[in-house]
C-alpha cells in the first residue's frame, strides 16, 4: 500500500529536542491538549493525524501496522527528523514499537499512555471494523468510546466528552476500521526485543480496556522500562488525569 501524506502540525521551541505525540485510533491529535503547555516548554513538539483522522487521506482497504509506520516515516524524512522521542496513547503505542523496532537508531525515549504488547483476541475490532464500514462512525461509537473515561469524570467533564464524541463523529470510516484491522489481535512481543530506547510505561488503574497487567507485562518485556500505574483513571489516561501524567512524561522525555 503506498504512503499517506500525514495531517501534520508543529508546535514548541524550533531548535528544541523533538517528540512526536501518536493519538490511539478514533482520537484525533487534539487528544494531546492537556500534554501542550507542558511539553512545549522544552519541547519541539510534532502532532500527527492517523489515516481517516482530521485531514489525513483514508485509502479503503485493510491496514498493517507496517503501513501506518511507513506514513509516519515518511513524514519524519520529509521533515527532516532523524532522532526524537515518541510518546503514544492506546492503541497507538503499537504503532510507537514499530518504529522503535524498525529504527531503533531514530528513537531517543519512548513513553506508553495505556499501552500494551498484545491486543486481546476478545476485543472485536476486526467486527467494529466491519461494522463502521457497513454502518457509519454513529453505529460504533458508544462502544468504542465506553472505556475512554472514569463515569465521575464523564459526568464531571461532559464537555471534554461531547469534545471527543463529535470528533469521532467526523472520522472518515475507511481509515478508523483500516486502522481497526492492524491492530486485531496484534501480538509484538518478539519486537520489543529490537525497541532500544529507555521507555516509560504509565498504566490508568481503571482502564476497562487495557488494565494495568497489560503494562506491567509491557515494561518487562522492553530491554529498559519503567512502570508506573495511575489512579482515579480509565484509558485515556492523559487527559483525565493530565497532572500526573504531564508530571511522568516530563521526567522521563524532557530531562
Amino acid at each position: 500500500m503506498a504512503v499517506v501524506p500525514l495531517h501534520y502540525r508543529f508546535d514548541g521551541p524550533r531548535h528544541a529536542p523533538a517528540v512526536l505525540l501518536l493519538a490511539p485510533p478514533g482520537v484525533r491529535w487534539t487528544l494531546w491538549e492537556p500534554q501542550m503547555p507542558e511539553l512545549t516548554r522544552v519541547l519541539r513538539v510534532l502532532r500527527v493525524n492517523h489515516r481517516g483522522h482530521g485531514a489525513s487521506p483514508a485509502p479503503a482497504g485493510d491496514y498493517r501496522l507496517a503501513d501506518l509506520g511507513a506514513d509516519v516515516l515518511a513524514l519524519l524524512d520529509e521533515c527532516g527528523m532523524d532522532r526524537l522521542s515518541i510518546v503514544a496513547a492506546g492503541l497507538g503505542g503499537l504503532l510507537a514499537t514499530w518504529i522503535a523496532a524498525a529504527r531503533p537508531e531514530r528513537v531517543r525515549r519512548l513513553a506508553y499512555l495505556a499501552g500494551a504488547a498484545v491486543v486481546p483476541r476478545t476485543q472485536p475490532w476486526a467486527a467494529i471494523a466491519e461494522r463502521a464500514r457497513s454502518s457509519g462512525m454513529a453505529a460504533v461509537a458508544e462502544g468504542v468510546m465506553r472505556p475512554w473515561f472514569t463515569p465521575s469524570f464523564a459526568d464531571d467533564r461532559p464537555d471534554v466528552v461531547t469534545r471527543l464524541a463529535d470528533d469521532f463523529a467526523r472520522l472518515d470510516p475507511a481509515g478508523f476500521a483500516g486502522w481497526c484491522t492492524a491492530v486485531a489481535g496484534a501480538d509484538q512481543r518478539a519486537q520489543l526485543r529490537g525497541v532500544r530506547a529507555p521507555a516509560l510505561v504509565v498504566a490508568a488503574a481503571h482502564d476497562p480496556l487495557l488494565p494495568p497487567g497489560h503494562g506491567r507485562r509491557l515494561a518487562a518485556a522492553l530491554p529498559s522500562a519503567r512502570f508506573a500505574s495511575v489512579t482515579g483513571a480509565a484509558h485515556l489516561v492523559g487527559i483525565e488525569r493530565a497532572d500526573r501524567v504531564n508530571e511522568l512524561l516530563m521526567e522521563h522525555i524532557a530531562r
